[in-house]
């Protein structure tokens, strides 16, 4: 007897949800998706070194091969009080599950898992190809720098990014980059502040002169978007003295084509020429750089650059993918994400064809009371098998 699938993805979503996967924490849900892969015929199971958790079912023939994303990471909740449902009981109430991470991601996590033996048990294993479901860690933190672990072991031809998009298919996002300026300043009892550099008012003047700066666009992706986010002076506390050091957050989204170098040239430009102007300004810009703990112990860094990607609705393989999800009386629209996903790294640096498509809305995720419609469970679980029959040929 085969997979029930209703029944199955609504309890792989709750086993999932009930175990609580901050980033760093995602080992009980990488075990509970090794056992349901052990259980349900995968060939075969493999946990990386930062807990990246992949199940491989492999067809009768040699194929190109698929690989369906989704992050294990959530990002925490910061009060339960607030939450009608508990975050981590997973309980369904008229038609919904309700937990952290029903939306981002693991619900679409389950449905790909559950498509994928559903699609082997329906084929008898008799198709062309190889089908890959990878559990990604540290992806709140990082998106696509755990997944370049992913797409070197499994290799892949194919990508479906599960982020929540309704079941509409989704051919790009905007990338991310998260941009430091410096400023260096002298520090001085601030009863004598002339006798120091304050590099506050010093960063204030770089903060005006940035926006001024005009956007780069994308007929499609639509404006570069160059946004503060944070700032910090230091000392902090600043006890009776003049700041010596000022760093500021710059949130970049990033359009397709544009590399590390091109988006920090025009703030290297005003650096230099306001620099230029003011002997006592010292200011750099770069991007952050993160670390980060995996659960298996080992260090996961990444400096924060994240492309963006598009791909032509036109091209065949999209084609094919929407031909299948039609015939199933599917009627998706084709869009962009507006956020930033592991396909940063899948299409955006590596160049693998890569698509979108998930249960549940997007607003959703991060949200309290956050929750997935057990109809989009099943919506998504009936788009991947239209996926896998579209591109396993």
């Amino acid at each position: 007897m085969g997979i029930n699938k209703e029944q199955a993805v609504i309890e792989l979503t709750q086993a999932l949800i009930q175990q609580q996967s901050y980033s760093g924490n995602e080992k009980g849900v990488s075990e509970v998706l090794v056992k349901f892969f052990e259980d349900n015929g995968f060939s075969s199971t493999h946990v990386d070194r930062y807990g990246n958790t992949i199940g491989c079912i492999k067809g009768s023939k040699p194929g190109p091969k698929i690989l369906f994303d989704g992050h294990m990471d959530t990002v925490p909740v910061t009060n339960a009080a607030e939450w009608e449902f508990p975050p981590f009981a997973a309980e369904i109430h008229d038609g919904k599950i309700y937990g952290r991470g029903t939306s981002d991601m693991k619900g679409a996590i389950a449905a790909m898992a559950v498509a994928a033996v559903a699609y082997n048990e329906e084929t008898q294993g008799d198709f062309a190809g190889e089908i890959y479901v990878a559990g990604v860690v540290h992806e709140e933190c990082f998106e696509g720098v755990a997944a370049r672990e992913i797409s070197a072991f499994v290799k892949p031809d194919y990508v479906i990014i599960g982020e929540a998009s309704q079941g509409n298919v989704k051919i790009g996002q905007r990338g991310r980059g998260e941009i430091k300026l410096e400023v260096f300043g002298k520090p001085a009892h601030s009863a004598n502040p002339e006798k120091g550099i304050n590099a506050v008012y010093k960063i204030s003047k770089i903060i005006d002169a940035i926006r001024t700066l005009e956007p780069t666009s994308h007929p499609t992706l639509g404006k570069g978007i160059l946004e503060l986010t944070d700032i910090k002076s230091g000392p902090y506390p600043g006890a009776s003295v003049v700041p010596e050091y000022c760093m500021a957050t710059y949130d970049r989204r990033l359009l397709v084509g544009e590399t590390k170098d091109s988006v920090l040239q025009p703030l290297q430009e005003l650096l230099d020429r306001m620099m230029a102007e003011d002997p006592e300004l010292k200011a750099k810009v770069s991007y952050a750089v993160g670390e980060e703990v995996c659960f298996t112990g080992e260090t996961i860094q990444g400096e924060r650059f994240f492309p963006g990607w598009l791909y032509d609705r036109e091209e065949a393989w999209v084609q094919s993918v929407l031909g299948e999800l039609n015939a199933k009386g599917l009627t998706p629209e084709v869009t962009q994400y507006n956020f930033c996903t592991n396909g940063s790294h899948y299409a955006g640096e590596a160049g693998i064809k890569t698509l979108g498509l998930g249960p549940s809305r997007e607003n959703l995720a991060h949200t309290v009371n956050e929750h997935i419609e057990i109809e989009q469970l099943n919506l998504a679980v009936t788009s991947y098998d239209g996926v896998m029959k579209a591109l396993l040929k």
